[in-house]
């Protein structure tokens, strides 16, 4: 498919700008003419990727998160959110519901189920020691043209 759009964005790995991801992504996607509901789903599922990178992937450092978006034609938008962090040992056990890292923190262990069920398609992959790269995809139905 046909890319109509892109945006690369990076930013520190710090709680702050997790809001600044989701409004980017949101404002990215405002030309497609979401439903709120649609909106809600991207700026959720972005939240949560960006999220797992401040408090898992750079636990009690900094680092860079890493944001590329696209719109496809057909009103496809794909997300890549991508850390260089600590990476995931067992991606499949870590994308089941409840588990979590920091059992005795205050995270459900919900992130990916989240994602997975606000977006269309949900992909991670993950090295240790290297990060950890998501990719989500959904289509706007209510969608207008991009014209360039």
């Amino acid at each position: 498919m046909q890319v109509q759009n892109e945006i690369r964005l990076q930013f520190p790995s710090l709680s702050a700008n997790e809001g600044f991801a989701r409004m980017a992504v949101a404002a990215f996607a405002a030309p497609l003419d979401p439903t709120l509901d649609e909106l809600a789903d991207l700026k959720t599922a972005v939240s949560e990727a960006v999220t797992n990178c401040i408090v898992h992937a750079y636990r009690d450092t900094v680092g860079t998160v890493y944001i590329h978006a696209r719109i496809l034609e057909g009103g496809r938008i794909v997300l890549k959110i991508r850390d260089r962090g600590v990476g995931i040992p067992d991606v499949a056990q870590a994308m089941e519901p409840m588990f979590t890292t920091d059992p005795g923190g205050e995270r459900a262990g919900l992130g990916f189920a989240v994602m997975a069920s606000f977006m269309d398609r949900l992909r991670v992959k993950s090295s240790v020691g290297t990060g950890t790269t998501v990719t989500m995809e959904k289509t706007i139905h209510s969608r207008r043209k991009i014209h360039g």
